[in-house]
């Protein structure tokens, strides 16, 4: 019964070590197409040459969105980094698409680690000037990305004026939806309250409360049996050109919670954690931590900044 089977797996045998013989004989795998892209930029980068550097950008761009295994790494061995920066910094018209790499870049904890070496923190901060809507997403979303989990990149930013060109920013695009939101997004990570993108943050305006005033909701889609999380943005002006920037994190229970509970509170808000406080002062911006009665439990992060 055995003998007839031998053919069989010698073919199978044969035909795997073929296929492993052909995948190493092709000349141009992803990771190959990666590295000559990578050389490219890293020769050519300086000249900042569009028609010959954008197929090479759009080459590092791919794999690193599909996430091919390795791209990371090979870009930051690669030391395009401060080529990139560079970019960044002529606002030409290999910008764009220099910011739109440079925040998927941002996903990775490998290479965001060396961008502050690369001068890219720098670049991006200056690009929160710019007036052109496309680049001001792309950073932003880069600072919110690179701020998300790191106290460290958090206060970095937090000291070369990241705060106050954000709230510039919503002040200067009121209407424009994407860029609201990834600002917001950015305020929050930066303030270390730790919005995730996969969250899938809702974010729409509020009412304010007084004069000069603007308030954000932001809503996470994701409940937990009866309440939902809710973060509050609340921009104030609290003197020509001074703002404050309030941060809270709220969760939100339902009627049913405070019916199941026989509560008749009209409030359906109420705070779910706290933190301790600091104080520091950088380059005229204040960024301090209230520190709020354990009772009330409620996490907020106050910025008070001038514009």
């Amino acid at each position: 019964m055995g003998h007839p089977n031998v053919p069989l797996a010698y073919k199978h045998a044969r035909a795997h070590r073929d296929k492993r013989i052909s995948i190493r004989l092709q000349p141009n795998t992803p990771n190959d197409n990666l590295n000559n892209a990578l050389g490219a930029i890293r020769v050519l980068g300086v000249e900042l040459i569009e028609d010959e550097l954008k197929p090479h950008l759009n080459t590092v761009l791919a794999n690193i969105k599909e996430r091919k295994k390795g791209a990371a790494e090979q870009v930051v061995v690669s030391g395009i980094l401060p080529i990139l920066a560079l970019s960044l910094r002529s606002r030409g018209p290999l910008t764009p698409l220099t910011a739109k790499l440079v925040a998927e870049l941002a996903k990775e904890s490998v290479v965001r680690k060396g961008f502050g070496d690369a001068g890219l923190v720098t670049a991006l901060l200056s690009l929160l000037t710019s007036t052109n809507e496309e680049l001001l997403i792309h950073a932003a979303r880069t600072i919110s990305r690179m701020s998300y989990d790191s106290s460290k990149q958090q206060e970095m930013f937090l000291r070369r004026g990241a705060v106050p060109r954000l709230v510039a920013i919503l002040l200067r695009f009121p209407d424009k939806e994407e860029l609201e939101e990834v600002c917001l997004q950015a305020l929050c990570n930066l303030s270390g309250m730790g919005v995730a993108e996969e969250a899938g943050m809702v974010w729409e305006r509020g009412a304010p409360v007084r004069p000069g005033e603007s308030v954000f909701h932001g809503v996470s889609p994701h409940t937990c049996g009866f309440a939902s999380f809710v973060t509050l943005v609340r921009v104030s002006q609290w003197g020509p050109g001074q703002y404050e920037v309030s941060i809270e994190d709220f969760q939100r229970c339902s009627s049913s919670f405070w019916n199941l509970h026989g509560n008749k509170r009209e409030t359906r808000w109420f705070p779910f954690f706290s933190s301790g406080s600091c104080s520091n002062f950088f380059k005229g911006i204040k960024f301090s931590t209230r520190n709020v009665p354990r009772t009330r439990s409620l996490k907020t992060r106050v910025f008070h900044t001038f514009l």
